[in-house]
Formats: C-alpha cells, structure tokens, sequence
C-alpha cells in the first residue's frame, strides 16, 4: 500500500499507523497485519544481567556482534511466544533514480530461496511451526519479522540468517515476482485515487530529496529492473552491520546471545558504502498541484514542511507538532472532528498527522472530504482555520493534558503486545535514536506546554512551506472488473 508518512509500508508490515483521519489512514502509515494485542498484567521481574549483556532500565538487553550486528532482547514472559525481528537500514530513500522500488523488490524476493532453500520454502517451514512471518519496506528500512511458539526460536534464526548470507535469486523467479510488484502498484496505487493524489504531493513537496519518489517505485523503473539490480541492492546493503536483530518475548537474554552468536555471528561482514547527505532545498513559496482521477468525492490534502526529531532532549518543537496532531485529530472528539466535520459540517472527513521518527525530513499533514455541497477550498480553509486559532488563543490546558494522556496511553497499551515492544525497539533503533530513548521520548510529551504547542502553530504553517494536492474526481468506469491480486503474491 501507498501512502503518506515517511514510514509507509508497502505491502507487508504489522506496525503502529500514523494517527490521521479516516481517508488518510488508507494510504497512510504502516498498513498490515495488527500486532497482538494481550490483557495488561503485573509487569514482570526485572531481567538479571547476563555474561554478555546487560539490561538498562528500559529492560532490554544490548549485544553487539563481532560482525557488527546490534542483538536487542526484551523479556516478557506472560506467554509462551516470541517475537523475532531483523531490520536492515536501508530504504527507498537509499535508491537512486531509474531504479526506485528495487528496495521493495528485494524484499519480496527474500522469500524466493537460498543456497540450501527452495522458493516459498522459508515460509512453508514458519507456517510448519504454527508461527506467522511477513515483511514490510519503508522509505527508511526494511524489516523481516516471525512470531513463533518461544520453541523454534532457534528454528527461524537460522531461517533468517541463511537468507542474510545466502539469498539466491534467479532470473525466472524475479521475471514472476517483478509482475506481482507491478500488479501490487496498480492495485494500491493507480486504481485507487487518493493513492495517486499523494503519490503526487510528495513527488511535488520534495524536489532533491528521494522521499519524493513511492516506496513500490515508479512503473518505468519497475518495468525495467533487472535481477542483477535487486541482486546488487542485497550486496550493499544486506550486511549484518547495518542490520539489527530484536527478540521480545518468553526468552533468557543469554540464549538469544547464544544463539545470535552461532547464526548471525557466522555471517560475514561487507561494507556499507557511505551515505550522502540529502538535504532538500529551501521551499520559496507555496506549491498546489491539480489531481484527475476516477473517485465519487473530491479531496484535498496539504502537507508542511516542519522539523523531526533528531536530539531527543533538544527538539523541543518535534514534540509540540506531536501534541498539536493529538488536539487536532487524536480521537473522534478532537477538534477537526468536533468543528469541521461535526459543527460546520464542512467535511465528511478531516484529519492531522505527523511523524517525528524518520531519518529524513518531515511533514504535517491535513485532509479532507468535502461534505455534499461543500467545496475543497472551503475544507481547506477550515483546516487551516483550525491551526490558526491555536497559533492565536492557544490550547487551554485541560484538553492539552487530554491530549498528552491520550497520546502516551496509546503508546503504553501497545506494549502490552511483545510484537509491538519489539516493533518500538527497532523503529527507533532505525531512524538513529536509541532504544533506551522510548520513555525518554514519552517524557518529552508529557512536558509539551500551551506555550510550545501555540509557537509551533504559528511558526510553520504560513504559505512558503506548503504544498497542496487536490482531487479532482473523474468518472468512474463501473463495467471494469475489480483487479484480482497477480499470481504468486504474498499479499
């Protein structure tokens, strides 16, 4: 699936979705399977160091290979299951043009065999274990995850680390594969129009850096790609050093050492080339773009370019952009909600997101649908009304602590799933922060002020930084068949 927020997945992932409206959360976030969620319960022991790591207050457990490989381990032991993730940091944004969506295409030919595994064998084995395993593509990385009884831990690490250091890719195998990717694009991108529209927006608000092209790539490069490409991309950044290994669950951190250190410590070493720096130019004035494609409801979406998280004590204003999307669209009775579609009735649906965990630049983004008889124009004005009236009088402070429970609630219920501490442990791992940051960051949001939430406000979202896409929704053919997913999918 194509979408909005720089970790959008494409096709595979079990992840957190960015917080937006109800259109945006279509082609927004990471869209997949839904982390497990299990009752809160007492929490558990503190985990004992071990001979080869220790655990920090955070209770994860820190090993790093002699190859480079990060090994991070959370114990939770209120059921018999582990999660076993590897995260490889290497994204979209790492492609280079004429060759976009190649991240994704590797992804998907990591399930096509080794030197000692047939194709789909991998997943048949995980299947044999009753466990559950997919993958997922970002702009920022690409992760590889099972769930599987604590059991076959061994099993699917060696599983893993087999295709870490022996992935074989074939012509035949790729020339299938390559047609499913294409058919996933048509599917999730050109056939659905809000797909397009962002898909437009992004390749319109970034004119350098590479978050402008889709994570599934442009049709023109996937038509032209070839497996020496994808082969090419495994080379340089499929390297236990740019990878990190994450296992919660119902473990002894020092077996997982032990066991990391018999299969991924066997894998050799290759050198990750270095990485430019990627810097997009300064926007110099608004930018709006038109969008003509089959829809029943025009749309407009608008996105601003503001600061990321970067220094988690410094940046101060990444988490009041946080808080401010909480306020304006962090349930049904914030305010995009209660004023825009509820009071004035001005649109069917608004919402508000941002993303301050990325390793490129990031944007705020507002939607909307127009309501029967209301315009784009007018939705876009009502948004952005809504921000103006904060950068002017402010949040009072009872719904800004409403705002930040809720937040930090939502944060705290997940990890009552070890699938989603895991999927926390890496994200953070990935962009550049640390694992030990995840309570740091939630304390962060906790001491967001009126003050810093009202300065953001009226500090980003003038004209210069903006750039808006609207729909403009062209007939729909109703005799054309629904497309049925391409032969050979995993999807």
């Amino acid at each position: 699936m194509q979408g909005p927020a720089a970790s959008v997945q494409i096709a595979r992932s079990a992840a957190p979705l960015v917080r937006l409206g109800a259109g945006l959360v279509l082609v927004l976030g990471l869209i997949g399977c839904s982390a497990i969620h299990t009752p809160r319960q007492a929490t558990p022991a503190p985990i004992p160091p071990t001979a080869a790591g220790s655990a920090d207050a955070s209770g994860v457990v820190e090993h790093r290979l002699a190859n480079g490989m990060k090994v991070l381990i959370k114990r939770d032991g209120r059921a018999p299951t582990v999660a076993h993730m590897v995260w490889y940091r290497a994204g979209s944004m790492d492609e280079v043009n004429g060759r976009t969506g190649v991240a994704h295409v590797l992804e998907h030919m990591m399930f096509k065999g080794t030197r000692d595994l047939g194709p789909g064998e991998f997943s048949r084995r995980v299947a044999a274990m009753g466990g559950r395993e997919n993958a997922f593509t970002s702009r920022d990385y690409t992760g590889y995850f099972q769930q599987v009884h604590r059991s076959r831990l061994a099993d699917v690490m060696a599983l893993e680390a087999d295709r870490m250091a022996h992935l074989r890719l074939s012509e035949a195998e790729f020339a299938k594969e390559i047609k499913v990717v294409m058919e996933e694009r048509r599917m999730r991108t050109e056939d659905r129009a809000r797909g397009v529209v962002f898909e437009q927006l992004m390749a319109t608000a970034f004119v350098a850096h590479p978050y402008r092209a889709p994570i599934i790539g442009w049709m023109s490069d996937l038509e032209s790609l070839t497996v020496a490409d994808a082969q090419a991309w495994y080379d340089t950044w499929y390297s236990p050093s740019n990878a990190v290994l994450v296992v919660s669950g119902d473990v002894q951190p020092a077996e997982v050492i032990a066991l990391a250190e018999r299969t991924y410590g066997k894998v050799s070493v290759r050198s990750v080339p270095e990485r430019k720096p990627q810097t997009e130019p300064v926007q110099r004035g608004i930018r709006r773009i038109d969008v003509k494609a089959p829809a029943e409801n025009p749309y407009v979406i608008m996105a601003w370019k503001v600061p990321g998280l970067r220094d988690v004590s410094a940046d101060r204003e990444a988490y009041a952009l946080e808080v401010l999307s909480t306020v304006l669209s962090g349930g049904d009775s914030t305010r995009l909600v209660r004023d825009v579609v509820r009071g004035s009735r001005i649109a069917n649906q608004a919402g508000a997101g941002y993303d301050l965990l990325q390793r490129g630049p990031a944007l705020f983004i507002m939607d909307g649908t127009p309501a029967q008889g209301r315009s784009t124009t007018e939705v876009e004005s009502a948004l952005r009304a809504e921000v103006s009236r904060i950068a002017r009088e402010g949040v009072p402070e009872r719904e800004l602590e409403r705002a930040k429970v809720q937040y930090v609630a939502e944060r705290i219920y997940k990890r009552d799933s070890i699938f989603a501490q895991a999927m926390e442990i890496a994200g953070l791992e990935m962009v550049g922060l640390s694992f030990a940051d995840a309570d740091r960051v939630l304390e962060q949001i906790r001491s967001v002020t009126a003050q810093e939430v009202q300065a953001v406000a009226a500090k980003y979202f003038g004209d210069d930084s903006l750039t808006v896409a609207t729909l403009l929704p062209q007939p729909i053919d109703r005799q054309q068949p629904a497309r049925a997913p391409a032969a050979g999918g995993r999807h």
